[in-house]
This record gives structure tokens, C-alpha cells and sequence, in this order.
């Protein structure tokens, strides 16, 4: 090396330091692959996301691969910048030498190359990926020896370099990818996304039309009566029972009494023979799982019982679909008929409502992690029955009762969330 000319000596350095970028660059590339990406394009059989996923089957030897290549590159450039001044400096150009050339790997060989890989970790790794796998067959041996001495070194301190490390995301890290896909993803659908995250957080009670409230037909009312009823109901599915929602026959399908209704061989024997026989359902069931069950079973309705098989209200598939997609029925007031909001910006709100619908029809942040209505809520924070007038702060919203019955509220004016 001392006899070579100098302008061959330059050239060697300069090829050494543009091999060090690269080695500099392909790790940083590498290991700034998105591994969900690197998997969708190998399966599109793109032949550089093939190689790039091979080669990070086994991070420790693509790692003591470019490592070997970086390290040797390295030291062969510094003894030839020696060679280098030492011809043109004497013995004190070894000093200038040993600066300038950390100076040039510095810039041209790590941060500028790893910058440029790290903004575009594909454009570096998948052609680079080609190069590698070339190398890692031609220096195995050597790749070898370096990741056993590293992986004993390893044990030793209870770390398995040879365990594939975990890509699976929880339904949070799921969440936070669902934000951050900004505009690949329309804002409509990134909602809808996250609420299929929050079904295995939500139980049937949550969102349940509780007993009070549901419509369904009493066989101890007069004929014309539940004539009367099924002519003008606005719901498909019917409960059927005998004086109290606790003694249910079944569930009646609107669509099976259309044809009978005003003939004469329609009577209550008649309707009790088209009546199905009722599904219950566990008032702790999550909505993920009871949307599976629904499917499973081929229903559209159950009723929601507690452990001691009491009937607490009733959940549909309508009601589990809404918690996704959110509001989709054409009946305009069946929308506001609980929420009616004010000229000042206020709402009036029946305490009936569920504290998830008032929240998510009105953009509301109420805490959903105790009781399910709005009046349940008022009462755990005030602990009695308030009587009109009374004011209070939830969760930063100032809450005035416009109206109570003998055991609950009945009315509420919400007022805009004051900040703290």
C-alpha cells in the first residue's frame, strides 16, 4: 500500500467511505421498515419487500452482517488516510489525517446516508436488500461465529437474540394507527373503526331500552286495543306477555299479523300461535360477543336478564349496529324525542336517556364507567332525590333539574362544559 500512487490511494478511500453509507444507510433503512407495509407488499410478491422480510426473519445476523461490512470498511479507510498523510504531512499529518476522516464518516457516512433512510426507509432498504443477501451467503461463516459469541453474551444476561420479536398491536395501539391515518382513511370510516374497537368495552346494558320503556303487547289488554296497537306501533318486533314484561310469551314479527289484521279468524289464540319463543340474553354479554350470538342464532331482539333472570329491558341488533355505523333510523323524532336543544345553547334532556347516546349524539364527555342513564348519574353524585331547581357540575358541565317525579329525575337543562 505504501508504494501505490496516491491518486489510486484516494480512490480507494473515497469507494470505502461511499461503502460505508451504505452499510450506515441499509441498517438504518432496515430497520425503519414499517413490518405491516413489509408484509402487504410481500405478498404482492414485490421482490424487495421478499428479501427485506428474509433478511429481518433474523435481525441479529443482518445486524452482525452490516456491522462486519461497516466496521471493516472503517478501519481499512483510516489506515489507508494514514498511508495518505503520512506521504504528503509526515508524522504530524497522522493527527490531521485521524480529524478530517472522522469528520467525512461523520457526515457523509452516518448522519447523511442514515437521514436519507430514515425519510425513505423503502427507496434504501429494498434495493440494498439485494446487495445484503448476497453478502450474508458469501460471509456466513463469519456472520456465524460473531452472532454466537454475541447471542451467548446474550444469555448470559437472559436476552434471546433468537426469538422473533412480537408485532402484534393491542386494540389501543390499533386506535392510535386509526388517528394517525389521517387523510387514507376518510374521517366516516376512521370513526366507525373505533367504535368496533370499543364493542368488546361495552355490555348490552349499556345500550339496552331499559323495562320501563319497552313497547310491547299486553294479551290482558282488550282485543281492540292490541288491534289498535299493532296498527299504529313503529316497531317491527313486539314483546309479547301477560300483565308484566316478567311473564313474556314471545316476540312478535309485525309482518306475520299484516295479512290477518281485519279479517275475522284473527284473534288472540290466533296471535299467540305466530308468536316466537323469547331469547335472553346476560345483561354483562358484550356487545362484540352478543353481535356473534345474534348472528348465531339467527335473532334480531333478545331480552336483557340479570342473574337472577329478572328481565332488565331489551337489546336489538339495531341498537349494536347504531354503536358502530351510529344513527340510521328515518324517523326524524325518534332522534331529538329524548334531546331538545335550546336557543342558548343548552340542552333539555329526559334523565332516561342513556348517558353513551346523549354523549354520542351531542358530542358530550359524561363519565360512562358507573350508572348507565342520565338520571342514575345525577342521583349517585347527589346521593337523594333532588327536587327541581337544584344545580350541579358533572364532569365539568353545569346541570340544573328542571323536573322530578316521586323516585327520580325526570327533566335536566345541560349547559355548555365550563372549563377549569
Amino acid at each position: 500500500m505504501s508504494d501505490a500512487p496516491l491518486s489510486v490511494l484516494f480512490g480507494a478511500l473515497l469507494v470505502l467511505i461511499l461503502l460505508s453509507a451504505f452499510f450506515s444507510g441499509s441498517e438504518t433503512g432496515m430497520m425503519s421498515l414499517n413490518r405491516y407495509r413489509l408484509r402487504h407488499l410481500a405478498e404482492k410478491k414485490l421482490r424487495g419487500a421478499q428479501r427485506a422480510q428474509r433478511l429481518l426473519e433474523r435481525p441479529d445476523r443482518l445486524i452482525g452482517l452490516i456491522l462486519i461490512g461497516n466496521n471493516f470498511v472503517n478501519i481499512l479507510a483510516s489506515s489507508i488516510a494514514t498511508v495518505i498523510a503520512l506521504r504528503l504531512f509526515g508524522e504530524a499529518g497522522i493527527a490531521i489525517a485521524a480529524g478530517l476522516l472522522t469528520l467525512v464518516i461523520l457526515i457523509f457516512a452516518e448522519v447523511a446516508p442514515k437521514t436519507v433512510a430514515a425519510l425513505h426507509p423503502e427507496r434504501v432498504a429494498f434495493p440494498a436488500s439485494a446487495v445484503l443477501m448476497v453478502l450474508q451467503r458469501l460471509l456466513y461463516p463469519l456472520v456465524w461465529a460473531v452472532n454466537m459469541l454475541a447471542n451467548g453474551v446474550l444469555r448470559v444476561i437472559g436476552v434471546s437474540a433468537e426469538q422473533a420479536p412480537s408485532h402484534s398491536l393491542s386494540s389501543e395501539e390499533l386506535r392510535t394507527v386509526v388517528n394517525e391515518a389521517g387523510a387514507l382513511i376518510p374521517r366516516r370510516h376512521q370513526e366507525m373503526l373505533l367504535n368496533i374497537l370499543d364493542l368488546e368495552k361495552v355490555t348490552v346494558e349499556d345500550i339496552m331500552v331499559p323495562r320501563n320503556e319497552v313497547v310491547g303487547i299486553d294479551l290482558e289488554d282488550e282485543w281492540e286495543e292490541i288491534l289498535e296497537q299493532l296498527i299504529h306501533c313503529q316497531h317491527t318486533r313486539l314483546p309479547v306477555y301477560r300483565d308484566s314484561i316478567d311473564d313474556v310469551v314471545g316476540v312478535l314479527h309485525a309482518r306475520n299479523v299484516l295479512s290477518l289484521l281485519g279479517t275475522s279468524v284473527f284473534d288472540k289464540e290466533r296471535l299467540i300461535g305466530l308468536v316466537r319463543e323469547p331469547y335472553y340474553v346476560p345483561e354483562g354479554t358484550a356487545l362484540h360477543r352478543q353481535l356473534l350470538n345474534f348472528q348465531r342464532s339467527r335473532r334480531r331482539i333478545g331480552l336483557v336478564v340479570d342473574e337472577y333472570g329478572d328481565i332488565q329491558g331489551l337489546v336489538t341488533l339495531e341498537d349494536i349496529l347504531e354503536e358502530i355505523i351510529g344513527e340510521f333510523t328515518t324517523d326524524v323524532s325518534a332522534l331529538s324525542r329524548d334531546i331538545h336543544p335550546q336557543d342558548d345553547g343548552s340542552l333539555l334532556v329526559d334523565a332516561g336517556v342513556t348517558i353513551r347516546e346523549l354523549n354520542r349524539l351531542e358530542g358530550l364527555d359524561l363519565p360512562t364507567d358507573g350508572p348507565k342513564t342520565l338520571n342514575g348519574l345525577v342521583l349517585e353524585y347527589l346521593e337523594n332525590i333532588p327536587e327541581a331547581g337544584t344545580s350541579l357540575k358533572l364532569a365539568g358541565y353545569p346541570i340544573e333539574i328542571v323536573q322530578t317525579t316521586g323516585n327520580a329525575v325526570k327533566t335536566v337543562r345541560i349547559l355548555p362544559r365550563l372549563d377549569d
